[in-house]
């Protein structure tokens, strides 16, 4: 099946000497379906366990970098399989290890989220904060202040949808020496860091501890609570971090960085990680 993350819409640019006809490529936005299928008292059962806005594109991944972010699984040994439904579109069905059970019942979550804020319709503030796996796990990681200088421009030329639309956010994992390892686009900054650590999940990579995560906009609190849970030890962003979010970063031992320039950046929490200031 063929994924297309640009719409293409006829317009009218207007402006102070002419109006001109065009075409305009716009971020494609649709609904994307999580549904869960396990084992409990002997039958398979199957739930709907999210709705979210999303640029088609990696749903495995996403699906895959939710359900663990969200503390609902933990290892890639659970998962039994990520499947696109071929059946109903917009949906994707996660099936769990035969002996594993998620304990959906206690989690004090509404899964419905939106692309522009993940934490919406959640109900407070201490049902969102989850415990990573690797909260001990920390070790004395170090990056140069020079290599994260370099950050902005490398995620720019990687942003390819971005480039023909405007409208999309970045997650991207850079090694300690500014290396790219992988980016991840989509038009909700969350879904784009779920896509991002959906990937390392499957491919077992976790924890991410010795490596650099990139947002291209700014640092909300859930965006660092889904690298606290994936290991992410520096975390750099591009835009302003909200107060919450270096509340938790604090909290939960992560050096994090807004305001990324060439030439400059701002350093909230972890100073000892970076070498050279």
């Amino acid at each position: 099946m063929e994924i297309n993350a640009v719409f293409q819409k006829k317009i009218r640019r207007v402006g102070t000497l002419e109006t001109i006809d065009l075409e305009d490529n716009l971020a494609v936005e649709e609904p994307l379906e999580i549904r869960l299928k396990y084992l409990e008292a002997g039958k398979f059962r199957e739930k709907s366990i999210s709705v979210t806005m999303r640029t088609p594109g990696n749903d495995e991944e996403l699906a895959a970098g939710f359900l663990f972010t969200e503390g609902i699984i933990r290892n890639a040994d659970q998962v039994e399989s990520i499947q696109v439904s071929v059946l109903k579109e917009n949906s994707v069905l996660v099936t769990l290890a035969d002996n594993f059970s998620p304990g959906l019942n206690t989690l004090e979550r509404n899964f419905y989220t939106t692309s522009s804020c993940g934490v919406c319709g959640k109900a407070s503030i201490d049902a969102i904060k989850t415990v990573s796996v690797f909260a001990e796990n920390q070790n004395t990681v170090r990056v140069d202040k020079e290599t994260l200088l370099t950050l902005k421009d490398k995620i720019s030329e990687s942003q390819l949808v971005f480039e023909n639309t405007g409208g999309l956010h970045a997650s991207a994992l850079f090694d300690l020496k500014g290396n790219l390892i992988t980016l991840r686009e989509d038009v909700g900054r969350h879904n784009a860091l779920d896509k991002l650590i959906g990937n390392m999940f499957m491919d077992n990579i976790l924890p991410l501890s010795s490596h650099i995560l990139l947002l291209s906009g700014r640092a909300s609190f859930e965006l660092i609570q889904k690298a606290s849970m994936a290991g992410i030890q520096i975390v750099a962003a591009i835009g302003a971090p909200s107060s919450l979010a270096v509340e938790l970063a604090e909290e939960s031992g992560i050096t994090l960085i807004g305001f990324l320039k060439n030439d400059r950046f701002n350093v909230y929490t972890g100073f000892d990680r970076i070498e050279g200031i």
